[in-house]
């Protein structure tokens, strides 16, 4: 037993040994003129990048900020085509391009809402591109299922028009600056569909 406590005493004061060691070293190191100024310098460099990262993007954002983007508006929504579980509306959207390039468009998301809640939402899929240095006309339609529309009867006037909120959000790929967003909003009335339109 004494052998036993006699090697565990040896291993704790080489233990202390090796600490109070790297101790000495740290402080040596610390009050190392070499060492203090290595170590001010990296501060300063990692501050600097840090900066200059912050420029950067201040830089691309304030490039993409200025910069001419398409111009789009929604000139016209009606109704399209009745069906047995839907009605299609057509919302006729403007794009005027301002590059001498055709401008891809990766996607166009729509949201029809009327007396504040959401009555259609979705997708336009392969919408195509834009024309270089011109005009496009885009169609998107809108299919508003028919227990939606039941719902919005007691918002009928005389006329049998809805009152409407439609945005639309057009996602174009810009040379060299990628994907952005261009969002498009256009309120009005639309008509309902009458029974005449269920069997034209």
């Amino acid at each position: 037993m004494a052998i036993e406590e006699s090697g565990i005493g040896s291993s704790m004061q080489q233990i202390t040994l090796g600490s109070f060691v790297l101790e000495q070293k740290q402080i040596l190191l610390e009050n190392n003129p070499t060492f203090s100024f290595l170590k001010l310098w990296l501060t300063i460099v990692a501050g600097d990048m840090a900066s200059l990262l912050d420029k950067a993007k201040q830089f691309v954002s304030d490039a993409v900020a200025s910069m001419e983007k398409p111009e789009a508006s929604v000139t016209d929504v009606d109704l399209k085509e009745v069906s047995l579980g839907s009605v299609t509306y057509l919302a006729k959207v403007k794009v005027l391009n301002p590059y001498s390039v055709s401008i891809p468009i990766g996607e166009i998301r729509y949201v029809l809402k009327s007396s504040g809640s959401e009555i259609a939402s979705g997708t336009v899929p392969d919408p195509g591109s834009l024309k270089g240095d011109g005009e496009t006309m885009l169609n998107v339609d809108i299919k508003v299922p028919h227990s939606v529309l039941v719902t919005l009867v007691k918002d009928i006037g005389r006329d049998w028009d809805i009152d409407y909120d439609l945005k639309v959000t057009l996602v174009v790929d810009l040379p060299l600056i990628g994907n952005i967003s261009i969002p498009i909003t256009s309120t009005g009335e639309v008509k309902l569909p009458t029974l005449s339109d269920f069997f034209t």
